[in-house]
């Protein structure tokens, strides 16, 4: 019981520095000289992503699931209780991930995702197994 707990422990402290880099570096989406992040896009200065306020919603929902992913990450590391963060970690992910294109400016369209998108992306597995673990060591006592 000790070595899964040992490993809940490790994958916590693995996936909110992975949540924590992916939430604020500005890597989501990289397009020569630019790059974007949640909030601004960036060359040598930053500046406000355009239409931010009348795609959808999309990008509103992508920032409050991944602020609310590192918030509950980092609660869920000292309570144990609250294993809901990989779900937020997945759904802010994959709402980048289908609706990028419509809060981003159209000369900024061809691009890649960057490695903020990839470190959201790898944390979400890694915190769903650290769910799991917790959940069969509950069940061994």
């Amino acid at each position: 019981m000790l070595v899964i707990l040992a490993f809940i422990i490790l994958f916590h402290i693995i996936s909110a520095t992975l949540l924590f880099i992916s939430t604020i570096n500005n890597a989501w989406w990289v397009s020569g000289q630019f790059s974007t992040d949640l909030w601004f896009t960036c060359n040598n200065t930053c500046f406000p992503v355009l239409n931010s306020e009348n795609s959808a919603g999309y990008l509103q929902a992508v920032q409050a699931t991944m602020i609310l992913a590192t918030i509950l990450c980092c609660v869920g590391f000292f309570v144990f209780i609250l294993q809901l963060f990989p779900l937020c970690v997945m759904i802010g992910a994959s709402i980048y991930t289908a609706q990028h294109k419509s809060f981003q400016q159209p000369s900024l369209h061809p691009g890649n995702y960057g490695y903020s998108f990839v470190l959201a992306w790898i944390s979400f597995p890694l915190t769903l197994i650290s769910g799991l673990m917790y959940l069969v060591l509950r069940k061994r006592r």
